[in-house]
């Protein structure tokens, strides 16, 4: 069985540029991205996705791969597929902005450990908040639904020249700052009970200066801080349900103002 020279150059661009596009979403992506994954199973994943797409994707543009305009077109699969990941990923981040948020109201934002997933110190509080977020999404089935997505993705955004409207990037853009709304919204009724027990300690000590304030206070505000947080937890998944959703209406609309 022989393949010309041009069959042979469709077959790799139709394989090559959507690898591209799912393992920048693999790089980017929350689970997917984590240290504890290694690169040879995020690339032989991203490989296999892409196998099982070709037979249904359309045929890519007629371009030689050494080329301008093939390098312009693997840059576009690269931004598109980070873009993705990324409004994943800041859905994770608005949990780590609610525990840093708490840990600090509580007094233990100095209790940091390194995050496995990134790399990066982050509070104890924020390491718990990611980990049960993890395996909420999981639970959910939040993978599955993120690489469904991914290949409808090609129904909206075909490989070739097209690129995401001006639109679509000022909505990641504004995606952005809704996580700390987001984070906010999580944290809330803890850094407000805590801000209500400062206040407390604040009229004590001055009604009674000869008081160790920092003595009884350090316990206490642990102690209040940990009983929000288990107070809190049972509303984990109705937020991630929540910003998951909107997470979705992004990327769709991302998508579609292409």
């Amino acid at each position: 069985m022989n393949f010309t020279g041009a069959e042979l150059t469709t077959w790799l661009a139709t394989l090559l540029w959507p690898f591209m596009r799912i393992g920048a979403m693999f790089a980017a992506a929350p689970i997917f991205s984590a240290r504890s994954v290694p690169v040879r199973i995020r690339i032989i994943l991203a490989f296999l996705i892409a196998w099982l797409l070709v037979p249904v994707l359309p045929a890519p543009p007629a371009v030689d791969l050494i080329s301008g305009e093939a390098l312009i077109i693997s840059v576009h699969q690269v931004l598109i597929g980070v873009a993705m990941g990324f409004i994943i990923q800041m859905v994770f981040a608005a949990f780590v902005i609610a525990g840093q948020s708490i840990a600090m109201a509580m007094g233990l934002g100095f209790a940091s450990i390194i995050d496995p997933q990134n790399g990066l110190q982050v509070p104890v509080v924020s390491q718990a908040f990611l980990i049960m977020v993890t395996l909420v999404f999981l639970a959910l089935n939040g993978h599955l639904v993120l690489i469904d997505m991914l290949a409808k993705s090609f129904e909206n955004i075909p490989v070739g020249m097209m690129v995401p409207s001006r639109d679509g990037l000022w909505q990641l853009v504004n995606w952005g700052s809704d996580m700390f709304t987001g984070g906010m919204l999580v944290a809330l009724p803890a850094v407000a009970a805590l801000l209500l027990v400062n206040l407390a300690f604040g009229v004590t000590t001055r009604a009674a200066p000869q008081l160790n304030i920092f003595a009884v206070g350090f316990p206490v505000m642990i102690m209040v801080g940990l009983s929000f947080i288990i107070l809190t937890l049972p509303t984990i998944t109705s937020h991630l349900s929540r910003l998951m959703m909107q997470a979705t209406e992004l990327i769709q609309n991302f998508l579609a103002t292409a």
